[in-house]
């Protein structure tokens, strides 16, 4: 079997000049993501058109984009709101995430060509002196170093469910790299991880994996939660 190597880091919106459509959905996404619009904030769109400056088509194509992507809830007659955290349900991606993973990983400590693990060691398997100093860009890379082992299968459903789960998950996920020591663990864990795979260890690689996404899951619980309150107490 061979294996694809990764493609190109997700963008978040489609090429091209992005509409007004476009801007509002990445203003008011970040918003929630920044904690500025808290889980559970009810908010007109008469609240966001001035703000953003948009009129409201586009305002309103934002808004459902949100909506079915469950950042948002809608109630006639009574505006938008911010979807509440729940965690029971992260907890059930997170699961998904680490079977669609595992398995990856089993298919890459079986394939014969893997030109995907050069360029993950290439990225992650680096002095301490070379690895990037920008947190919010280590989300990134982190996001695409988890879908570079799904996408290297080959297989496009699963790929497309491990994408949809990252962009479900990207609220909590990302606050795992606010602290400095988190992601130079990631830098570690991932490193670790690699090399496992390029010793065809599955029951290893599968180990250090499972251990990697628990402990982000746990320390991304915890520094939401305290983000929360910091936002709630502010506001």
């Amino acid at each position: 079997m061979r294996i694809i190597a990764p493609s190109a880091p997700f963008s978040g919106l489609a090429t091209g000049a992005p509409s007004l459509a476009d801007r509002a959905y990445g203003q008011i996404k970040q918003m929630i993501f920044d904690f500025v619009l808290l889980p559970g904030d009810r908010f007109s769109e008469s609240d966001l058109v001035d703000r953003l400056q948009v009129s409201r088509t586009p305002l309103r194509q934002a808004l459902q984009r949100l909506q079915r992507e469950g950042f948002l809830l809608v109630f006639p007659k009574s505006g938008w709101q911010v979807a509440p955290l729940n965690f029971e349900v992260f907890d059930q991606l997170y699961d998904l995430r680490v079977l669609l993973e595992t398995h990856a990983i089993a298919k890459l400590c079986e394939a014969e060509e893997r030109p995907v693990l050069k360029a993950l060691a290439d990225t992650w398997l680096v002095a301490e002196a070379e690895r990037h100093p920008v947190r919010a860009m280590v989300d990134r890379m982190d996001e695409e170093f988890h879908s570079a082992l799904v996408r290297a299968t080959g297989n496009e459903e699963m790929a497309r469910v491990h994408d949809d789960i990252t962009e479900r998950i990207r609220i909590i996920r990302r606050l795992d790299f606010t602290k400095l020591a988190r992601v130079q663990v990631t830098y570690d864990e991932h490193a670790r991880i690699i090399r496992a795979i390029s010793r065809r260890r599955t029951d290893e690689a599968q180990r250090l994996l499972r251990a990697h996404i628990e402990q982000s899951k746990l320390e991304v619980r915890h520094i939401t939660l305290d983000m929360l309150y910091r936002a709630r107490r502010e506001a």
